[in-house]
């Protein structure tokens, strides 16, 4: 997902910055753009709603039910989502995410 790939690049990206004292250490025009792509088509910010989707799109839950034996964490955090956002029912929003 272009959301993970995103993190990734960000941390490599911060890492190269901290070496930038050695002229050898320049950050390409190449990983630069992939960067501003990824985050450019990114829909999914929160480090980790990004790394429970991940971890969803890699075990392809069929129903909601399945999604959160799966990853019991999903459930709390859908549930914390929805009392500082003012979502709907918990089960909706999982519904959603599976569609997604």
């Amino acid at each position: 997902m272009n959301c993970e790939v995103a993190l990734i690049l960000e941390h490599k990206y911060e890492q190269l910055q901290q070496m930038s004292d050695d002229p050898m250490n320049q950050v390409s025009q190449v990983f630069e753009k992939s960067l501003q792509y990824v985050k450019r088509f990114s829909r999914y910010k929160n480090p980790d709603a990004v790394r429970q989707l991940c971890v969803l799109g890699n075990l392809c839950p069929e129903t909601v039910e399945e999604a959160i034996a799966m990853v019991p964490s999903i459930k709390q955090r859908i549930v914390f989502d929805m009392q500082t956002k003012g979502r709907a029912h918990d089960d909706d929003a999982i519904e959603r995410m599976l569609n997604d």
